[in-house]
């Protein structure tokens, strides 16, 4: 039962980026600004987890660290989701939910490859295989196929 618990909240876990893109869109149109509603959907983000976090600490009896990590990891992350929702909130309107995702999803295994094969901060290393550079391709090609047919 466990070993389904994770791949079905992996599951759960794009959908719900699938259902944030047209969230984040009409907000968008709402305030007449894309980049304002990426603001505020980080921001909205910001809190409920900076609440939940420290309520997540207190349950556990630990201190978060701000000391130990380095600074620029404090930003970086943060860019690229800025950088994420705000392509994602000008794009839905013209590409559509679904092959957006659909692009999205080639990007991130495109990237993942990548970071496995040269073991980026400290993941591990993996190498690039016949059968992983396949599923990549059929990826990009069911993109394209999403968006023109």
């Amino acid at each position: 039962m466990a070993g389904v618990i994770w791949p079905l909240v992996g599951i759960m876990a794009g959908a719900a980026l699938a259902l944030q893109a047209p969230v984040n869109s009409a907000l968008a149109r709402g305030l007449g600004q894309p980049v304002a509603a990426a603001a505020f959907s980080f921001l909205s983000g910001a809190i409920v987890l900076g609440l939940v976090s420290a309520g997540w600490a207190r349950m556990q009896g630990t201190v978060i660290d701000f000391g130990a990590p380095a600074l620029w990891l404090f930003v970086v992350g943060g860019c690229l989701g800025g950088f994420y929702v705000t392509c994602v909130v000008v794009l839905v309107p013209k590409l559509g939910a679904a092959a957006l995702i659909a692009f999205v999803v080639a990007g991130q295994l495109l990237a993942g490859l990548l970071i496995d094969r040269v073991g980026l901060l400290g993941v591990a290393v993996r190498e690039l295989t016949l059968g992983r550079v396949a599923g990549a391709v059929l990826l990009i090609v069911g993109a394209l196929m999403i968006r023109r047919f």
